[in-house]
């Protein structure tokens, strides 16, 4: 298997990026191949300061950068030899198995418009991250910030598609759905959302399980899949986010509560697009970046992509 790595991605490229595909390669297999895509020269410099081997990655030269206040489109179509479009133009031609960055996320997200396409009747891609319960069973939630305000069959859409993802990644036989709303009855939420309620219901193919308020989050009875719009989806990772800062603040320590990290989930992927694509935060350092090529390597051998084309 194949997995891409934008190298000169994210806040702290290319060094950080460099040291979490180091610290990667115990964790995949003799036959996984991390490509590392960026200026070969300051890659090279810096695995000799690490005493690594070259070898041991495949590295594809870049000469440009999108960076991380370029307007993505604009940079996407004028930096052609940058990391970014580079590495969408190898997943295209099958060169690559997966990609993944902790770059411009615009410039992903135009990425995979412009070369790998929206896999076709899929309305709206999301961007699926997964959370962990109490009980350190997990779920996936979607969407968390691609499309902050959702029509009814898009919702209903990404309840197909957080089932096909726990399926096929978490391995849960026959997930359940529940839709985030703000109380568990059928009348309460907005209109969209009640509408979604009714198409989610109406469709015996889906386990729905009916509403779930946000104080069933993380707990043993929150869904394998919870369904919301990418604004609502969007400030819940970042309240997750700020527990967490708090919760290290104070000085405690949790093996749950450390789960909760960030780095420990590494990156999102985009689903509902042609191609396994993983993008990470952009403060991501090397223990996240580690994780993101782990969940890259996850989602690409789950063939997700291609589970979610034969579904839809």
């Amino acid at each position: 298997m194949r997995i891409g790595l934008d190298v000169m991605g994210g806040d702290f490229a290319p060094g950080a990026i460099i040291e979490g595909a180091v610290d990667a390669l115990p964790f995949l297999k003799n036959s996984d191949t991390i490509v590392m895509i960026g200026d070969k020269g300051a890659i090279c410099e810096k695995l000799a300061v690490m005493d690594v081997d070259p070898s041991l990655f495949e590295i594809v030269n870049t000469t440009q950068v999108i960076e991380m206040g370029d307007h993505p489109a604009k940079a996407f179509s004028q930096k052609k030899d940058s990391s970014i479009a580079v590495g969408y133009g190898m997943l295209k031609n099958s060169s690559l198995d997966g990609f993944c960055s902790a770059g411009n996320t615009g410039a992903m997200l135009v990425g995979a418009s412009y070369t790998v396409n929206v896999i076709p009747g899929i309305f709206r891609p999301a961007l699926a991250v997964v959370l962990p319960r109490i009980d350190f069973s997990k779920s996936v939630i979607l969407d968390v910030g691609l499309n902050p305000d959702c029509k009814p069959d898009v919702l209903f859409q990404y309840g197909l598609l957080g089932s096909i993802f726990a399926k096929h990644v978490l391995e849960e036989k026959n997930p359940t759905v529940g839709l985030l709303n703000i109380g568990e009855e059928e009348s309460k939420g907005t209109s969209a959302v009640k509408m979604a309620y009714e198409l989610m219901k109406g469709y015996p193919e889906m386990n729905f399980t009916g509403n779930i308020e946000a104080n069933y989050l993380f707990r043993e009875a929150m869904p394998d899949v919870v369904v919301c719009d990418g604004f609502v989806g969007n400030v819940l990772l970042k309240l997750g986010e700020s527990f967490y800062h708090i919760y290290r603040q104070q000085g405690l320590h949790d093996s749950y509560f450390d789960m909760l990290n960030f780095e420990n989930i590494g990156g999102t992927p985009i689903v509902g697009i042609n191609a396994n694509v993983v993008i990470a935060h952009g403060i991501s350092k090397r223990k996240a970046i580690k994780n993101m090529i782990i969940t890259t390597r996850e989602v690409a051998h789950a063939n997700l992509a291609q589970k979610i084309k034969e579904a839809i």
